[in-house]
């Protein structure tokens, strides 16, 4: 059975910094593109970064490049999302997802954590 578990999300003022923490489990985690997804209320979910299992960084959300930094360690199954100069706008709950194949797409990754919850006071 697939888990994917978030932590590391939580209130922190404009020009902030987060780190996510992402841990994959019940799968080959190094077969897997692993992505950052996010929802606000009233809005859809995005794609914010996506991370092939090499670790190369294959997707960022315009919003947030420069900003934010996606890595990976297979050694650990688990994904990070560093997030610094956090702006209100990027409010939101966090969902790490993972995938076989590549798509900024949230339908196109079937395993999904709980998400955590990210506020950014202006």
């Amino acid at each position: 059975q697939v888990q994917v578990v978030e932590s590391g999300g939580g209130l922190v003022q404009a020009g902030g910094s987060l780190r996510l923490s992402c841990i994959a489990s019940g799968l080959t985690f190094d077969d897997y593109y692993m992505g950052w997804f996010r929802q606000a209320p009233g809005k859809e979910r995005e794609g914010v970064s996506v991370i092939d299992w090499s670790g190369e960084i294959i997707y960022y959300l315009d919003s947030v490049k420069g900003r934010f930094t996606i890595s990976r360690d297979n050694a650990k199954n688990t994904v990070y999302l560093q997030m610094n100069s956090l702006k209100p706008e990027d409010t939101a709950m966090y969902y790490c997802a993972a995938s076989r194949y590549f798509s900024r797409r949230a339908t196109d990754f079937p395993y999904w954590g709980q998400g955590t919850q990210v506020t950014v006071s202006s």
